[in-house]
C-alpha cells in the first residue's frame, strides 16, 4: 500500500512495498504470546501509538502475511457503498433477499454492518459492480486487490487478501479522514465501528472470520482504542487449528489491552 508520512512503513516487508526500511521504531513483544497459547492458537498482534509513532509487534512474520479479510472488509465495502450511492445513506432501508428463508425484507447498511449481514453486503456488491470495486481496490491499494470470479463473496473466499500490517495502516487513514471518501462517509463508518464508549475509553473495532485453504478458522480484529484523547491503532490475527473452533479474537485482544494497561482511562 502507499504510505505517506507515518511510521507504519518501519515494519513493512520489502516484498510488499518494494524498498527497505528501518525497524528501530518497532518493539517486538513476545510476552503476549501467552495470551495466544492460552487458547491454543497461533496469532499476531500489532499496535501503533499515534502520539509518538511507536509500534508494538508480536509475530511479525504473520503480521506481514496476507489473509482473507472476512467481514473486516465491510469497512471498505460500506465506505464505497455510501460514496458511490449504492445506498443513499446509512439509514436508508433497501430490500434484500434472504437466501436461507427466501423471504424479502428491509435492511439499512448500518443494521447490516452491526449485525454482520452477509446477504446484504453480497447484494450491495452487485450494485457497486466489479469494475467499480476494482478501481477502488487499486486506488486504495487494499491488500492484493484481487476480486476473483465471485463478486458476492470475494472478501470471504480467499480471493482478496490483506495483511494485519496493511490493515493497521488502513485503520489510521480511516480515523484521520485520509481515504478518498467524503468526510461524512468516514464519520458514518467510524460511528458504526464503536463497540464500547464510556468515560474511561472508547473502543472501536471490526471482527472478520474466514476459512483458509487449510480449512482453519482465521479471525481478525482491526480498529483502535482511545483514552484521554489519545488513540492507539491495532490489528490482531488468530489462526485456529480447524474450522470448527470457537471465536477467540475479541477475548484475546482485550486481554492484551488489559496487559498494556488499557480500559482504566489512565493511558
Amino acid at each position: 500500500m502507499k504510505i505517506n508520512n507515518y511510521p507504519l512503513i518501519c515494519i513493512a516487508l520489502i516484498a510488499f512495498f518494494g524498498s527497505s526500511c528501518s525497524v528501530n521504531k518497532a518493539q517486538i513483544d513476545n510476552e503476549i504470546k501467552s495470551f495466544f497459547d492460552e487458547k491454543n492458537v497461533e496469532g499476531c498482534f500489532t499496535m501503533l501509538d499515534n502520539a509518538n509513532g511507536g509500534i508494538t509487534v508480536y509475530n511479525m512474520s504473520m503480521d506481514t502475511t496476507r489473509f482473507t479479510p472476512g467481514s473486516t472488509f465491510d469497512i471498505l465495502h460500506t465506505l464505497i457503498a455510501l460514496q458511490v450511492g449504492a445506498v443513499i445513506n446509512e439509514n436508508t432501508p433497501i430490500y434484500i433477499s434472504d437466501t436461507i428463508s427466501a423471504d424479502t425484507n428491509k435492511c439499512t447498511i448500518k443494521q447490516a454492518f452491526i449485525k454482520n449481514n452477509t446477504d446484504f453486503f453480497g447484494q450491495i456488491s452487485k450494485k457497486i459492480g466489479k469494475e467499480s470495486f476494482q478501481i477502488w481496490l487499486d486506488s486504495i491499494s487494499y491488500g492484493n486487490k484481487k476480486i476473483g470470479e465471485n463478486l458476492s463473496s470475494f472478501w470471504m473466499n480467499n480471493s482478496l487478501k490483506i495483511s494485519p500490517d496493511e490493515q493497521l495502516g488502513f485503520m489510521k487513514k480511516l480515523y484521520f479522514d485520509q481515504l478518498p471518501f467524503r468526510k461524512s462517509v468516514h464519520l458514518s463508518v467510524r460511528d458504526m465501528m464503536v463497540k464500547e464508549d464510556n468515560s474511561a475509553y472508547k473502543f472501536s473495532y471490526r471482527v472478520g472470520t474466514s476459512i483458509n485453504e487449510k480449512h482453519q478458522l482465521v479471525e481478525c480484529l482491526v480498529g483502535w482504542i482511545e483514552e484521554n484523547r489519545h488513540v492507539y491503532f491495532m490489528a490482531n490475527m488468530i489462526q485456529h487449528k480447524n474450522a470448527q473452533s470457537q471465536s477467540e479474537v475479541v477475548n484475546v485482544t482485550k486481554k492484551i489491552l488489559e496487559h498494556y494497561g488499557f480500559f482504566k482511562g489512565t493511558k
